[in-house]
């Protein structure tokens, strides 16, 4: 499955695919230094995924970030965790790596009146280490450095050597917000790389996984941005809504967050007639109560008028930053995994939500999610017509070097590669739908008012823990 291309090659391969529909999903390195590999995973319009290798030269490998802008955080982190150098980045600014010199992370801005404004690490609420420096002239933002990885726990290298079950539990741990959506993804590659097929029982048990999961999240989204307005009645009545449906996951699984509910090559799921009844009844009366606090956010004034055209990421700069799910849907972009996911099941095919406008301001990422919510109480009310069996998985080709998943997780696509030597996992890559979508925050900031940030980084609601894996 992986293609090796020569350095000499790379680039104008990477045009064709390119030019050919393809779009980038994700970059990793293998090795470090002089001896390593960089490799591109590219998805056709058919939903059809094709990795691409070329060997370092002497710890070189040609830049692909002028023809594919979304793979500058990829390349950025090969260069500090693999000693990966690209020829042609200019400027290649830290991103994992730390340095005390701002110039070897920040974005230069010069000008009369411009200055800096640095906020966190450390923030006020109960929130995750992110560093933020705006460049500003008044109250106006010219630009954004964004500053992560502050806990990085170095789960990918700490996977590898390991056993299959273990890369498992360190990617569903990256994010308890996606653990769902990190595991399955981890579980399709797995099972890609040892040519094995989940049956029907496993996937429709995955599928509602999923489905549970991204419930929760958009309902606690939806509150998160009324929480950014100070509308304390939007933000207090989808809290309890998101605790209701958690409640719901508590009663299915056992938990909260869904923890230990996938599995490598089998299910780790199975309901009873009783507690699929008793759960579909439950998430019914959801819908409805969610439909009411709905209602209400569409009818608030105060809240509506602060939403239009704040935090702007329009197609064009949502296609070239590679953003994607709900973020990406707002903005006009089409494109969700669900609808090429034949691991999963999405019966009769699948066709992504739409905002009424896809105007990409806080409004439409606002309007989109409460659009997802109800295809989800539809999947939701389907997936439990029935009892829950644990499913397993069935041979389908031979095992091979490497395997890919991809799945829709509430914030977008989040690509897992499994490579395998000998059995064990020689290399592990998450990047989750909050790593590619953090620079498409950067730049939907610029041009905004400094008092309008929390609200848009609460309409992408992104995860810190999903970056400092």
């Amino acid at each position: 499955m992986i293609e090796i291309v020569e350095a000499d090659d790379w680039r104008e391969t990477i045009v064709q695919r390119l030019a050919a529909g393809a779009r980038f999903v994700g970059g990793w390195a293998v090795g470090h230094g002089k001896g390593a590999s960089w490799r591109v995973a590219l998805l056709a319009p058919d939903g059809a995924a094709a990795v691409l290798s070329c060997a370092a030269r002497e710890g070189r490998v040609p830049t692909i970030v002028d023809l594919a802008p979304a793979a500058d955080w990829d390349e950025r982190e090969a260069r500090d965790l693999h000693g990966v150098d690209f020829d042609g980045h200019e400027p290649m600014r830290a991103l994992v790596a730390h340095p005390e010199d701002p110039a070897a992370w920040m974005t230069t801005v010069t000008g009369d009146g411009v200055h800096e404004l640095a906020v966190g690490p450390v923030h006020a609420g109960v929130i995750e280490s992110g560093h933020f420096r705006f460049h500003v002239v008044g109250e106006r933002i010219l630009a954004l450095d964004a500053r992560l990885f502050y806990k990085h726990r170095g789960l990918e290298r700490a996977a590898q050597a390991g056993e299959l079950a273990d890369g498992l539990a360190l990617a569903g741990r990256a994010c308890a917000a996606c653990a769902v959506s990190n595991s399955v993804a981890y579980a399709h590659a797995a099972e890609e790389a040892l040519g094995l097929w989940p049956e029907r029982d496993l996937r429709v048990a995955r599928t509602l996984l999923l489905e549970l999961e991204r419930l929760y999240n958009h309902l606690h989204d939806i509150g998160a941005i009324c929480a950014g307005v100070g509308y304390a009645s939007g933000s207090m009545a989808f809290a309890a809504l998101k605790d209701r449906a958690q409640r719901i996951n508590e009663a299915l699984t056992g938990h909260r967050f869904l923890f230990r509910t996938i599995s490598v090559e089998e299910g780790a799921l199975a309901l009873d007639r009783s507690a699929v009844d008793v759960a579909r009844g439950e998430l019914r009366e959801l819908r409805v109560d969610a439909a009411v606090a709905w209602r209400e956010l569409e009818f608030a004034g105060s809240l509506q008028a602060r939403l239009g055209q704040i935090g702007v990421l329009d197609r064009d700069a949502a296609e070239r930053l590679g953003a994607s799910g709900p973020a990406a849907r707002a903005a006009g972009v089409r494109a969700d995994v669900r609808s090429h996911s034949p691991r999963l099941w999405y019966e009769g095919g699948f066709s992504p939500a739409a905002p009424r406008e896809p105007t990409g301001d806080v409004a439409a990422r606002l309007q989109l999610r409460a659009a997802e919510l109800e295809a989800t109480h539809d999947l939701l009310d389907e997936l439990l017509a029935h009892p829950l069996a644990r499913g397993t998985s069935a041979r389908w080709q031979e095992p091979r070097q490497l395997g890919l998943g991809l799945v829709e997780s509430p914030r977008g696509a989040t690509l897992v590669a499994v490579e395998l030597a000998a059995g064990r996992l020689a290399r592990l890559r998450l990047r989750t739908g909050s790593y590619a979508n953090w620079p498409a925050v950067a730049h939907a900031v610029v041009g905004s008012l400094l008092p309008d940030f929390p609200l848009i980084n609460k309409s992408f609601e992104l995860c810190y823990a999903c970056v400092d894996r």
